[in-house]
C-alpha cells in the first residue's frame, strides 16, 4: 500500500477570502453538505470563526477552515493524517497524531477486514488514516478505509520510509495542491520513484521505491526547504533541480 500525490483527495478550487477574528459571522450561503475545518464552529444556525486568520474554501466539496500559524493539530473530520501506533488492544489501537487526545482506530476500520483478518499493527507503527470523527469533548477516532466504498483509498500502514515533521500550514498548502509546491513534488518524482502520504497534523511521509539512503536525504532536503519559501523561490529550487 503506498499513497502518492495523485492517491490524495484535493480539491483545485482552494480559495484564500478574508482575514478573521474570533467572534466573527461567517456568511455561508451554500449550507448542504457544508464541512466545517479548524477555527470554525457551528452555532444554531450560524458560522463563527474561534480563531484568528485567513478564511479558506474549497467550493468542491463546500468545505471552510481558518489558516492559522497554529502549532498543535486540532483535528477536524475528513482530514488525513499519519499516526503513530502507542497502543493496541483487542478492539481497537490507539495513535499519537499530534494532538491534543491521542486517536481511537477501530480493528474493523480497514477495508474487508473481520475480528479474524484484522490487520496486524505493532507499537512504533506508522499509520495513514482519515479523521472520521472529531468533537473537542471526546476522543478522535480515525480510519483506514472509505466508509461508504469500504476501500482504503491509499490509506493504512505506512512500511519504512522516512517522517518528515513540518508546519500544519504547509501541509495543508501541499494538500490543497499549490501549483508550485506540486510542479516541485512532480519534478521530484522525475528524477526519483517517490512515495507519498501527506498529513494534516504536521507530517510527511516519503518513501524512494530505490531505498536509497543517500536519496532519500536529498528529497527530505528538497521538500524540508521548501517550506518557508514563495511560490518565486519555490521556481528558483525547481530549476535548481534540473543542474
Amino acid at each position: 500500500m503506498t499513497s502518492n500525490e495523485d492517491k490524495m483527495e484535493i480539491d483545485h478550487e482552494g480559495t484564500e477570502l478574508d482575514v478573521v477574528l474570533p467572534g466573527d459571522p461567517i456568511n455561508i450561503a451554500r449550507k448542504d453538505d457544508l464541512k466545517l475545518g479548524p477555527g470554525l464552529t457551528l452555532t444554531q444556525d450560524s458560522v463563527i470563526c474561534i480563531k484568528a486568520g485567513l478564511l479558506k474554501h474549497f467550493n468542491k466539496k463546500n468545505k471552510w477552515y481558518v489558516e492559522s500559524n497554529q502549532k498543535r493539530y486540532i483535528p477536524a473530520e475528513g482530514d488525513p493524517v499519519i499516526g503513530i501506533v502507542t497502543y493496541k488492544g483487542g478492539e481497537y489501537y490507539r495513535l499519537d497524531i499530534g494532538s491534543a487526545h491521542q486517536a481511537i482506530l477501530p480493528i474493523l476500520a480497514f477495508p474487508n477486514v473481520n475480528k479474524k483478518s484484522r490487520p496486524i499493527l505493532n507499537i512504533g507503527s506508522l499509520v495513514y488514516a482519515r479523521i472520521t470523527l472529531a468533537n473537542k469533548d471526546m476522543e478522535p477516532e480515525v480510519a483506514c478505509c472509505n466508509p461508504k466504498t469500504n476501500k482504503d483509498e491509499g490509506f493504512g500502514e505506512l512500511k519504512n520510509g522516512f517522517v518528515i515533521k513540518c508546519s500544519l500550514r504547509y501541509c495543508r498548502r501541499i494538500i490543497s495542491q499549490e501549483t508550485e509546491i506540486c510542479s516541485l513534488l512532480k519534478k521530484l518524482g522525475e528524477k526519483h520513484e517517490i512515495n507519498l502520504a501527506i498529513g494534516m497534523n504536521g507530517r510527511i511521509w516519503i518513501r524512494l521505491k530505490s531505498d536509497d539512503t543517500r536519496d532519500t536525504i536529498y528529497c527530505y532536503d528538497v521538500i524540508k526547504r521548501a517550506e518557508n519559501l514563495d511560490n518565486d523561490d519555490i521556481s528558483e529550487l525547481i530549476n535548481s533541480l534540473n543542474d
